[in-house]
């Protein structure tokens, strides 16, 4: 199977490609933003762990899940704050990254998609075979933002700038989609790519009967990992949990 990385820049489309791949060419996707969600809903591993780093007030008492606006106050603008949290969040992102990517390899699939805006910035890249880049220049970029999110121009400025700059990642690309122009264009330069990155058939299943073995093995180790990591991560939340109410007495 092989792997293809797609990112690109806040606004540039990387969603409407990655919805086309799926829709259009039936092409499987892990999604970070999605896992990056899922992993700290209530009872998840990174649930416990962010709770056992910030400890229980950044939990919705009505719900019981985190409380997502609390939480993004006390990391916005802290840096330490933010690379605790990172801490918490990262290891079982990116144990489910490779879970799910165990999964479409195990059901014979050529041609998989790691979609994550972070791809450089977390080092992602080098484990793809190909980076796919959504492209589009950054004046369209702030006017889509400007229009889709009703921001003022420099609020749309100041979110792209805290990004990798997309002219940097349009230089790393092995493909770039120019997102730029209209819907139909976007598509055909889709279907283009994936005509070139769509790996044989008879090597893929060669490879598929050679690695089978090895890699259900490694998936049942992370489904096991999880289940273990999910009750020490309770643990270890519910001692921090305890220790802060005694100090508070």
């Amino acid at each position: 199977m092989k792997l293809i990385g797609l990112t690109g820049g806040i606004a540039t489309g990387k969603s409407t490609v990655s919805n086309y791949l799926s829709s259009v060419h039936h092409v499987p996707i892990v999604d970070a933003d999605i896992i990056a969600r899922d992993v700290v809903k209530r009872n998840e591993p990174g649930y416990f762990r962010v709770l056992s780093a910030f400890g229980p007030t950044v939990v919705d008492p009505t719900t019981g899940e985190l409380d997502r606006p609390k939480l993004g106050s006390i990391v916005f603008g802290d840096a330490e704050a933010r690379k605790k949290l990172n801490k918490a969040t990262h290891p079982p992102i990116r144990m489910e990254m490779l879970r799910q990517l165990l999964l479409w390899f195990m059901k014979g699939e050529r041609l998989c998609v790691l979609d994550t805006p972070l791809l450089f910035e977390a080092g992602l890249n080098k484990f793809v075979h190909d980076v796919v880049v959504v492209y589009c220049p950054e004046e369209v970029q702030k006017g889509r933002l400007i229009s889709r999110d009703v921001l003022s121009a420099e609020q749309a400025q100041s979110r792209i700038e805290s990004q990798m700059p997309i002219e940097k990642k349009r230089e790393m690309a092995d493909i770039v989609i120019d997102n730029s122009s209209d819907r139909t264009k976007t598509q055909q330069q889709v279907d283009s790519a994936i005509s070139k990155l769509m790996p044989n058939r008879a090597w893929n299943w060669l490879i598929w009967a050679l690695l089978i073995g090895p890699a259900a093995a490694v998936y049942g180790a992370l489904t096991a990992y999880k289940y273990v990591e999910t009750v020490r991560a309770r643990w270890a939340a519910n001692r921090a949990t305890s220790e802060k109410s005694e100090k508070d007495l």
